[in-house]
């Protein structure tokens, strides 16, 4: 299972499905579900939440093969960065600890890549802005030279008619 394809943006947070997870872990779904309910305390609404019918439609824009609702008999829970790293003190088998180990250097990753987009949007709006100032620059002095009055006393440069 790619891991980078099981991430999606859910109300505006970078989240992930509780049966990606469960199917990461080893373990059935309705088990990972019942670690959380029986934990909650330690999943605030930053951390995981149940989705809701609006939050569907902005999933299945994110996920290829989610064609109806029947596959979301049940709202699934999701969970961020937090929550997955929460996961861990709930879930405490090998496995879990190993696809947390491997979730989180992702979340990592992805930061850093969102970093690297950011500053070099930065620099390409700085060359932009520089670019359209020099054309403006060369504009007004190209009209200031078609504005500038021809002295007719000068003696004419170019080819003779």
């Amino acid at each position: 299972m790619e891991l980078q394809n099981k991430i999606y943006l859910i109300r505006g947070m970078r989240v992930m499905l509780d049966s990606d997870l469960a199917e990461l872990y080893g373990i059935e779904t309705k088990r990972l579900n019942e670690a959380v309910r029986k934990n909650l305390e330690r999943f605030p609404p930053d951390f995981a939440f149940k989705l809701e019918k609006k939050d569907v439609a902005e999933l299945r824009s994110q996920i290829a093969t989610l064609v109806n609702d029947d596959y979301l008999r049940y709202l699934p829970f999701v969970f961020t960065e937090n929550g997955v790293a929460m996961l861990s003190s709930v879930l405490h088998s090998p496995q879990a600890i190993q696809v947390n180990i491997a979730i989180m250097r992702l979340f990592t990753q992805l930061r850093s890549y969102l970093l690297l987009e950011s500053k070099l949007d930065q620099r390409i709006t700085n060359r932009e802005d520089g670019t359209n100032k020099m054309f403006r620059i060369v504009f007004e002095r190209l009209d200031a030279l078609d504005e500038a009055p021809v002295d007719s006393k000068k003696k004419k440069i170019g080819l003779k008619n």
